[in-house]
Parts: structure tokens; C-alpha cells; sequence
């Protein structure tokens, strides 16, 4: 089979939409923390999460390889949330802790925080410095990917999350930032927000 063969031509985009469908697939336990992180709200995170990849899957043909898929998913799954949850007056809440009771972390001796604190804190910082965070600090963004999403300067990401972990500190007592580590809390929250959205 050569080059030119339709053949060769149908198999090289089965394999792309495959790829493309696995790459979807893994990002999903990143995408439900974002989306329940913004939201506040688990069950609104999983309908943020469907309507998102269901978007993606339809404009697969506007992603372009080899850039984030993870970033291009979170600006699909911020603009959704923006233009259908704030247009119906949904207020970022967790009124009955579901968010919060969903957020754990694994063992770690290293942690100097109390996780339940941790979630509360984080809960009350703005919406914009929240989702930068949890954008950096928790799934792994670079404050580039994180300032295209929130199109936004990259100074403008770097302040937001300089602000929140001094907020966060603030709320928990804590010394300094530089007590909070390198985001294992929130990274390991958002490790197993994203695991429990597995077996759902």
C-alpha cells in the first residue's frame, strides 16, 4: 500500500481519531476537578465535563497536534461554563459541602496543611485566582497555557497565583507561602477528585 492509497490515507486518520479519543479520555479526571473547582458543584462539573467533550469531539478537526490538548480542553470547558452557567445566574457555592467532602488527599507526612482547611480556604478565594490555581498548581499548566485559556497577560496569571497562595496562607495561618510546598495539597486533591470521576 503506498502513500497515495485511500487506504493509507483512511488509516492514518483512524489512527489519528483514535489517538485523539485516548487523549479525551485521559484528560477527563483533570477536566472534572476544573470544572467542579469553578462550578462548585459536583454534579454540574460532570454535565460541564459532558457538554465539553462533546464539543471537542465535534471540532476534533480544529485541534491542532502537537499544541496542549489539555489547555485547548480547558478553554472549551471555561467558555462553557461562562456562556451557559453564569447566563442562568448559577453563583460558584458548595452550600452543601459536596465539592469539599469529594476532595481528599493521599497520605503525605509532608503536608503541613489540614485538608479540610485546605478546602474551605480555597473555597473562599475569588473565582479568578481559584481557577488559576487549580490551572498551575494542580494539573500542571504553564502559566502561558493558563494566560492563552483565561486570555489574559502571562504577568497577570503570575500575580493571580501569587495572590491566591498568599490568600490561602492568610486563611490557614500559615508563615509564608513557601509553606504551602509546590502545590502538593491542591495537586493531590486534584489527583482525587480526578480518580473518583474514573469509576463514575
Amino acid at each position: 500500500m503506498t502513500a497515495n492509497d485511500p487506504g493509507s490515507c483512511r488509516s492514518t486518520a483512524e489512527f489519528r481519531a483514535t489517538e485523539f479519543k485516548d487523549g479525551l479520555i485521559r484528560e477527563i479526571p483533570n477536566l472534572r476537578a476544573f470544572a467542579a473547582s469553578l462550578s462548585g458543584s459536583m454534579q454540574l462539573a460532570d454535565d460541564l465535563v459532558q457538554d465539553t467533550l462533546l464539543k471537542a469531539w465535534s471540532n476534533a478537526e480544529k485541534f491542532e497536534p502537537g499544541t496542549s490538548l489539555r489547555a485547548w480542553l480547558f478553554t472549551i470547558l471555561r467558555n462553557t461554563y461562562y456562556s451557559l452557567y453564569r447566563k442562568r445566574g448559577r453563583e460558584v457555592q458548595d452550600s452543601e459541602g459536596t465539592y469539599a467532602e469529594r476532595m481528599a488527599t493521599h497520605g503525605n507526612q509532608e503536608s503541613h496543611l489540614d485538608l479540610a482547611d485546605f478546602r474551605k480556604a480555597l473555597a473562599k478565594l475569588p473565582e479568578e485566582q481559584r481557577e488559576v490555581l487549580i490551572m498551575v498548581g494542580a494539573t500542571g499548566l504553564s502559566y502561558e497555557e493558563a494566560a492563552e485559556i483565561c486570555g489574559v497577560a502571562i504577568g497577570t496569571i503570575k500575580s493571580r497565583v501569587n495572590r491566591a497562595r498568599t490568600k490561602l496562607a492568610e486563611l490557614l495561618s500559615i508563615g509564608g507561602v513557601d509553606d504551602l510546598g509546590p502545590d502538593r495539597t491542591s495537586a493531590a486533591a486534584m489527583q482525587r477528585v480526578g480518580s473518583e470521576s474514573v469509576g463514575s
